[in-house]
């Protein structure tokens, strides 16, 4: 028993971990290392996220953004992260440049969205319960959350107006323009333009 605390407290060092970290610790075989693990698993020690990917947390918040790489939590789940919404999402939305299936954490769904390279940018490393995980700037989980039509415009409307002092404008019409995206441009426009703020003129070059 003294052994399985010692390699529990060394365990929650990491957000998660392999089969080669534990083996690295308890300097034995592989196959010592995949029984050690079926025993820590089957007693409820630690948790399987898929196969050769385990925590010793339960929050899959902490673990979403460390499954595939790269990757980074955007939509309702950074919106809600960044304090712009009060709704609480009960699927984790992860971007990535894979394709990944989703899949359940301890009853969470963790969703893997697809996206262009060119579009994967705008995420920031953050600290999250003593660890750093990947997320979604303020205005990128705005565009993000438009772009990959996770939440409806007249959402992300509210949203925005809502908490247009915490936006950072031009770095959001940087976003817009990285993409380059003429629909979605126009839409922003239109937003600002029902907020009274009007940016034809950074618009109209894009």
């Amino acid at each position: 028993m003294t052994q399985i605390v010692e390699i529990l407290e060394y365990l929650k060092g990491y957000p998660t971990f392999g089969n080669t970290t534990l083996q690295n610790k308890l300097d034995k075989g592989r196959n010592y290392t995949k029984l050690f693990l079926y025993r820590l698993k089957k007693r409820g020690y630690i948790n399987e996220i898929e196969k050769n990917k385990y925590t010793v947390f339960t929050d899959a918040f902490l673990i979403a953004s460390r499954i595939v790489w790269p990757s980074y939590i955007s939509c309702w789940s950074a919106l809600n992260y960044h304090n712009l919404t009060e709704q609480i999402p009960h699927i984790i939305s992860v971007v990535t440049t894979k394709n990944k299936k989703p899949i359940k954490f301890r009853g969470t769904q963790i969703d893997f969205i697809k996206i262009n390279k060119n579009n994967f940018f705008g995420y920031e490393k953050v600290k999250y319960n003593n660890f750093e995980i990947f997320i979604a700037d303020v205005e990128k989980s705005i565009v993000d959350s438009a772009l990959l039509r996770k939440v409806s415009f007249s959402e992300i409307m509210e949203i925005v107006s809502n908490n247009i002092n915490k936006i950072k404008i031009n770095r959001l019409l940087q976003h817009l323009k990285r993409i380059g995206n003429k629909s979605l441009m126009k839409r922003f426009g239109y937003l600002f333009e029902n907020l009274g703020k009007d940016y034809y003129n950074k618009f109209k070059n894009f």
